[in-house]
C-alpha cells in the first residue's frame, strides 16, 4: 500500500458479510484505481487494539469517507439490523463538525442499497444525498467514481472502463495466487489487507490483463 496520508485517505464504513464482498471489494478496487488509499477495520487484525479506537483513528486520519447503510434493515424475522454503520455515520460527522484542525475539510459520500430505504430508520438524513447501488458492484464503482472526480476535483477515466480493468484485476490475481500454490478457497479467504496490496501491486506494475 502507498504511504497513508490525510488527503489521500479513504475510510471505508460498510457491512462485511459475504453478500456484500463483491460491492466491497469493487469500491476498494475504485479508490486504489483512482490513487487513493483504502482505509477499513479489518486491514489489521491486532486483537490488543480496540476496535472503536482503531476506527476512530481512521475517521480522524482520512479526508474521505464512504459510508454504507445497506444493512440498517433485518433481511428476516428475528434478526437485528445493523447498528455498526450508521454509528460510525456519526462518528465521522462528528468529527468533521468539533475536531478542528483541518477536520472541516473532510468530506462523506453516503450509500444504501435502495433509495431512500435509510429514511425509516434515520430520518435525521432526510435531505442529505444519499446514492444507491442496488447491490451492483458495476453501479457501486461508478457512483465512487462520480463522488472522486466531484469532491476531490480529480479527471477519472470512465466507470466502465475501471470496471473492465477491474474484471481484468480480478483475472490477473486468480492466475498470479494459483501459481503461488494457493488453491481456490484460498483465494476465496484472503485477507482484505492482502487483497489491498495485490491492487497496488497491480497498478505499480503497469495494470497488467
Amino acid at each position: 500500500m502507498p504511504e497513508a496520508s490525510f488527503d489521500n485517505s479513504v475510510f471505508i464504513n460498510c457491512p462485511f458479510d459475504k453478500d456484500y464482498e463483491p460491492v466491497l471489494q469493487a469500491m476498494l478496487f475504485c479508490a486504489v484505481y483512482l490513487g487513493f488509499c483504502p482505509r477499513i477495520a479489518t486491514e489489521s487484525s491486532d486483537s490488543a487494539e480496540n476496535r472503536l479506537s482503531k476506527i476512530r483513528r481512521l475517521i480522524e486520519n482520512s479526508k474521505y469517507s464512504i459510508h454504507d447503510l445497506s444493512r440498517c434493515q433485518a433481511t428476516r424475522k428475528g434478526e437485528h439490523f445493523r447498528l455498526n454503520m450508521p454509528f460510525e455515520l456519526g462518528v465521522d460527522y462528528g468529527c468533521r463538525q468539533y475536531y478542528g484542525q483541518g477536520r472541516d475539510a473532510k468530506k462523506l459520500l453516503i450509500l444504501e442499497e435502495e433509495r431512500y430505504r435509510y429514511q425509516a430508520a434515520i430520518s435525521d438524513l432526510a435531505g442529505c444525498d444519499i446514492q444507491a447501488h442496488g447491490g451492483d458492484f458495476q453501479e457501486a464503482i461508478r457512483q465512487v467514481r462520480n463522488w472522486f472526480v466531484s469532491e476531490a476535483g480529480i479527471a477519472a477515466d470512465g466507470a466502465s472502463r475501471i470496471v473492465g480493468f477491474y474484471v481484468g484485476f480480478q483475472e490477473w490475481y486468480y492466475e498470479r495466487q494459483m501459481a503461488a500454490g494457493f488453491s481456490e478457497d484460498d483465494i476465496r479467504d484472503y485477507p482484505t489487507s492482502e487483497l489491498l496490496t495485490a491492487m497496488t501491486l497491480w497498478v505499480a506494475e503497469g495494470r497488467p490483463v
